[in-house]
């Protein structure tokens, strides 16, 4: 432990969790850790956790992250403390039937890491909005998401997330200049969709005006930095 402890001092050693330690190449030394992407698929083996690289982190995958996400966001099935090793700093977000999402792989310099599919990203940028900086910039990401994205997919995707996250997806999708991608998600809102939802939660002024389209309280006004 001595010697750990000496090389971890000397910034040749991080450990982001208990019993888990990385090497920091010279490269790195300076930030004093690896960066997220290079040690999260290792730790969460280590862990025993199924998670992915979800939100703003995986937008920059697609290049649609649009500003730097200040920290490396991850989706696991229940909540954990954040990390902070250096100067890395790891979200972790609890995220239901995380066996279900789609993932796709991606390579790292330190291997492969799991990052929700851009129609899965898609869905859980409407769903987290508040973790991805707000309607605004979940608006802002799907423009640029928006070309990476397949209809079919979409709403196919939607089917393990609730249903007001598909309404309000549609909808931001619409007024990002999307249309295009709408249809099938349409129609699955138009047979899953009970209620009316507001846009921006969690209430709704009942003078709102309403999309009948998307089954959508407008409470909010959204516009995308483009």
């Amino acid at each position: 432990m001595h010697a750990l402890s000496r090389l971890i001092q000397q910034g040749m050693l991080a450990s982001p969790s208990r019993g888990f330690y990385m090497i920091i190449p010279p490269e790195y030394r300076s930030l004093g850790s690896l960066p997220p992407d290079q040690f999260i698929p290792a730790l969460m083996d280590h862990l025993g956790l199924v998670y992915y690289a979800g939100l703003l982190s995986a937008a920059q995958y697609y290049g649609a992250a649009h500003h730097r996400p200040q920290e490396f966001q991850v989706f696991v099935a229940r909540n954990r403390k954040p990390i902070r090793c250096g100067a890395a700093r790891v979200a972790f977000i609890a995220r239901k039937n995380i066996d279900e999402v789609s993932v796709q792989s991606f390579n790292t310099s330190a291997g492969t890491i799991r990052v929700s599919t851009p129609e899965a990203t898609a869905l859980d940028l409407v769903g987290y909005y508040a973790r991805a900086g707000g309607m605004d910039q979940v608006a802002t990401v799907l423009s640029e998401l928006g070309e990476k994205l397949d209809a079919e997919k979409l709403a196919e995707a939607a089917k393990i997330a609730p249903v007001p996250w598909a309404q309000r997806l549609g909808y931001l999708l619409e007024q990002v200049e999307h249309e295009s991608l709408t249809g099938p998600l349409q129609a699955y809102v138009s047979e899953a969709a009970r209620d009316y939802t507001p846009l921006q939660p969690p209430g709704a002024d009942s003078s709102a005006p309403r999309s009948k389209h998307w089954k959508l309280i407008i409470n909010a006004d959204v516009e995308a930095e483009i």
